[in-house]
């Protein structure tokens, strides 16, 4: 195990002082000798991603805003929670934000958390879980599909106004590699500099809108927690942080001991230019119904018209619609190599989204994408997954999650975006496209890695159905004769 915790010096600021330094002094120093220029590094394995995270959150000085899709209770929910109540008593500013639709937390939690003085939480778009009766939640449904389906799909960590997370990954166990039974191969970006502020402008245009409520509104008689349940919370979270059992000792000895210096992260470090992409809270203003685009798909979409050679993309769903279409018929007819990594029918978590790209593989052949199609225990997971070994017995089934796009090897996008309709015109995005040729290749190695033969079945000639239950294949089947698309 220790030699996966040694990477962490590269990849999570996990420093301990280097030479009796304080460690966020030395980050301080980076970012003042790269003015105007961001440091990045991207983050390929869960355990990685969830230290870097840990170490984010407990040095932060004056202000931690959290940003996520979904926030689940379990393992790591809990510990991420407990992580950040305990910032918020040592003085540190919190504000969460979280979108309403897969929240996975009690209404007593919420609003014991909400009750500190240094928390604030705020829920998007709030008509489906936080607050919502079961009727209305049905007549939004009704009244408003378009609203009621529009979710901020946004991942994003930011600490101090000047370092940042943003990527695939969401608050919960099986995007950290943690599941037994179901994890993701998913991947991050770690930035600081210059591209933290437009992370943190996108951040407080999400805080203001109309779209976020505090928690306090939502949940009646919030404001008047009683004090004691209030307490009890709080010793019951840092009872389940502390409790060996639920935070594997080996993850805090890394924590703890990671190899203390700041050179090697440094040395790691890509600095440069840095893009922020990011829609606007809303998406769009729906004058199109289930459509209109939004700023990261015209961002997105303009970044792989530059190609001169090749795109790589990995997405776990792959819907393309009518402009992604002409998107990959324009790239082909240049010459354009397109491959794209996706989930597999044996691997995919969403049938309803497989159905779509299930009614257009062949489509997609005919066009010139080459596309391959994740096992779901792929060689590749002994390596990428930190924690195998110790699953080996009863290895969980492992799809991919990561959202990249890699254009000419020169540069990459990592972050939230799928290749499908809903990412496309519904939910808001964001990502980092990082303009540096070593990380860019080294993002499409990976993808690359993930579509050989002994990870991924090749749509054209390995007809991969076959590999799944025929239970799947008709459910997948039968979603597929509905007419669904525009929300996939």
């Amino acid at each position: 195990m220790r030699s996966a915790y040694l990477a962490i010096a590269t990849v999570a600021l996990a420093l301990g002082d280097a030479a009796g330094a304080d460690p966020r002094e030395l980050i301080d120093d980076a970012i003042r000798s790269h003015a105007g220029l961001t440091g990045s590094l991207v983050l390929e394995h869960g355990e990685q991603a969830l230290l870097a995270r840990a170490w984010l959150v407990d040095h932060a000085r004056e202000s931690i805003e959290v940003q996520y899709f979904i926030w689940s209770t379990d393992n790591i929910g809990i510990l991420a929670s407990e992580a950040l109540l305990r910032a918020a008593q040592r003085g540190v500013a919190v504000r969460v934000l979280v979108d309403d639709l897969l929240i996975d937390a009690p209404d007593e939690t919420l609003l014991a958390l909400a009750a500190h003085p240094r928390i604030d939480i705020r829920i998007y778009n709030p008509v489906h879980s936080v607050g919502v009766a079961w009727y209305s939640r049905l007549w939004s449904a009704v009244t408003d599909f378009r609203g009621s389906n529009q979710r901020m799909h946004d991942k994003v960590l930011i600490v101090d106004g000047e370092l940042a997370i943003t990527g695939g990954r969401n608050m919960a166990d099986e995007y950290f590699d943690y599941d037994h039974a179901y994890n993701f191969r998913d991947r991050d970006a770690l930035v600081m500099g210059a591209v933290v502020q437009p992370v943190r402008a996108s951040f407080e245009r999400f805080w203001a809108s109309d779209l976020a409520m505090p928690v306090e509104r939502l949940l009646d008689g919030a404001g008047d927690a009683p004090a004691a349940a209030v307490e009890a919370t709080y010793r019951e979270l840092a009872a389940y942080a502390a409790d060996t059992a639920n935070f594997a000792p080996e993850v805090r000895a890394a924590l703890a001991a990671v190899p203390d210096d700041f050179s090697r992260l440094a040395a790691n470090l890509s600095w440069g230019r840095v893009d922020f992409v990011s829609d606007l809270p809303g998406k769009n203003s729906g004058a199109e119904g289930l459509r209109g685009g939004g700023l990261s798909s015209a961002a997105l979409a303009a970044l792989v018209k530059t190609a001169q050679s090749e795109v790589v993309i990995q997405s776990p769903y792959l819907v393309a619609s009518e402009p992604a279409f002409a998107l990959f018929r324009e790239l082909e007819a240049r010459g354009v190599r397109i491959r794209i990594s996706t989930n597999s029918l044996a691997s995919t978590d969403n049938l309803k989204a497989f159905s779509g790209y299930l009614d257009q593989r062949e489509e997609l052949l005919e066009a010139g994408v080459e596309v391959f199609e994740y096992r779901p225990n792929p060689e590749i997971q002994e390596s990428i997954m930190d924690r195998y070994a110790a699953l080996r017995a009863e290895a969980p089934v492992f799809a991919v999650h990561a959202k990249s796009l890699v254009v000419d090897r020169q540069v990459a996008f990592v972050g939230t975006y799928n290749l499908d309709p809903r990412s496309e015109n519904l939910n808001t995005e964001v990502g980092v496209v990082i303009h540096d040729a070593a990380q860019a290749a080294a993002v499409a190695d990976a993808i690359v890695t993930d579509m050989l033969p002994g990870n991924s079945w090749n749509a054209a000639t390995d007809a991969p159905d076959g590999y799944a239950s025929t239970a799947k294949r008709v459910r997948a089947w039968l979603w597929s004769w509905l007419p669904i698309d525009p929300v996939l």
